[in-house]
């Protein structure tokens, strides 16, 4: 993922920050809870495409 396209995007739902999960290959959007896949090192910002995280997963990336 290009870290200039990372400096850029935000969430589509709330515009709050992303964290790339490159082992994952999502997007993550802490707020809204949701990972947004990253296909073919394309990200897909579409709200029906995103995954909604639990408070657990959430959770583990704040520490």
């Amino acid at each position: 993922m290009d870290a200039r396209l990372l400096e850029i995007l935000v969430c589509p739902l709330c515009k709050g920050p992303l964290n790339y999960l490159k082992d994952k290959q999502e997007l993550v959007c802490k707020g809204d809870r949701l990972a947004f896949p990253v296909r073919d090192g394309i990200p897909v910002m579409l709200d029906e495409e995103a995954r909604t995280m639990s408070a657990e997963e959430v959770d583990a990336l704040r520490t």
